[in-house]
């Protein structure tokens, strides 16, 4: 499958680029500067860009099987990139005509809010990434207000780590049993599962251990 991966440079899009590439997939890596991926494949095509040109975006998509987003904004906590790139890709898929969207959001969002325990509602996203939270909830509304094929995946909070492929998933929102926390490496996982299942197509799978 050929795929593009947005925020490709992130430490869990890098963690993407490398089990898609070991899955066979044709890989497309967006990003501002790609060349700080430590990735080396004949499968692999670095594209530099910036989410926020339609005209890159569009660019990098045509041709493309599926898009993953898995953008951040490092250790910004005022960016908007989530949401705002979120809207160019979408403009761009629908330009283009490709679409299945794979979205990486948070667990939080949504009805997945009462998954969290008093820490990360009050402290994490009531207060210290109280915007970031409020980006990711815009980025969801964008996704579901748009025509495509979509899934947005909710991990929790991410740890280092093995792939495991041992995690939960698609758990109810009133569910309190989870340690809330997942290796990036399962993050990953979780992701390209849904490239070639519609269990969760137009649905929003929370991920956790």
């Amino acid at each position: 499958m050929k795929l593009v991966i947005f925020g490709a440079t992130g430490t869990v899009g890098e963690k993407v680029v490398e089990q898609a590439l070991e899955q066979g997939h044709i890989v497309t890596a967006f990003a501002r500067t790609p060349a700080k991926l430590n990735v080396q494949h004949p499968n692999l095509m670095l594209f530099q860009g910036d989410v926020m040109n339609l005209a890159s975006v569009e660019q990098a998509i045509q041709g493309q099987d599926a898009v993953v987003c898995v953008l951040g904004s490092g250790k910004s906590l005022n960016s908007t990139v989530r949401s705002e790139g979120t809207q160019q890709i979408i403009r761009a898929m629908e330009q283009t005509g490709v679409r299945r969207f794979i979205c990486q959001s948070t667990l939080g969002a949504g009805d997945s809010w009462g998954n969290l325990d008093f820490y990360w509602k009050y402290v994490m996203f009531g207060f210290i990434l109280r915007k970031v939270f409020a980006d990711h909830q815009l980025q969801e509304r964008y996704v579901k207000q748009s025509n495509l094929d979509w899934t947005i995946v909710r991990p929790s909070a991410f740890v280092d780590g093995p792939r495991t492929g041992s995690y939960r998933h698609g758990f109810p929102g009133n569910d309190k049993t989870s340690t809330l926390k997942i290796s990036r490496a399962d993050v990953a996982d979780f992701l390209l599962q849904q490239l070639t299942t519609d269990t969760y197509l137009g649905k929003t799978p929370s991920l956790s251990y």
